[in-house]
């Protein structure tokens, strides 16, 4: 009987166990390219609003000058949100040890940003703002209701640094897992 994740001899290896040993270190970077292309919008925001001094609605990132749907789409933003959290589960199982737990954190905190995109999708559908906002409004921004650019910085920052942690354990475990059983061949590509 064949465990899941296990290779049937002579069938070909599945999208997820591809994605966790031989394709694991290009999707790795290839997602981190995507998680660095969205903190660049970010940034750029940023940027616009507190040295540019522009006013919050005309700061839009980079893309968001060129198509400012990009900023005001909620469908958009979650469609990003859910893209990260299903990244971030899906390259999981070739994660071991320490990597693996803090990968995991990055997954948590990615739930809960998902959780807080579907509530602002919600209520752009719905045409119900809660918290008695005058725009759709997530729980964090009900409490700093002035600091959407804000929110989404600390967002991208508490899901991207458990991310990048988890990539260097992964890639370079401590001494007391260098024994542990890996899936891909990052720690192999190293150098």
């Amino acid at each position: 009987m064949a465990t899941a994740g296990a290779v049937i001899e002579g069938e070909r290896p599945g999208l997820l166990t591809r994605l966790n040993s031989t394709w694991h270190k290009p999707a790795l970077i290839a997602f981190a390219w995507l998680t660095v292309a969205h903190w660049a919008e970010h940034l750029a925001q940023a940027f616009q609003v507190w040295v540019l001094h522009r006013p919050r609605p005309e700061s839009r990132g980079v893309l968001g000058q060129a198509i400012p749907a990009l900023v005001t789409s909620e469908l958009l933003h979650y469609g990003y949100a859910l893209v990260m959290l299903v990244g971030l589960v899906m390259l999981l199982p070739a994660f071991r040890g320490r990597s693996r737990t803090i990968w995991l954190v990055a997954v948590g905190i990615q739930v809960w940003h998902h959780l807080e995109h579907l509530l602002l999708l919600g209520q752009a559908q719905f045409h119900h703002n809660l918290f008695g906002g005058t725009v759709p409004t997530s729980v964090l921004q009900a409490v700093f209701p002035q600091s959407r650019i804000e929110i989404h910085l600390f967002y991208n920052a508490v899901v991207t640094v458990p991310m990048l942690a988890a990539m260097y354990f992964h890639r370079y475990p401590p001494r007391d897992e260098a024994g542990l059983v890996v899936l891909c061949r990052c720690r192999a590509m190293a150098g």
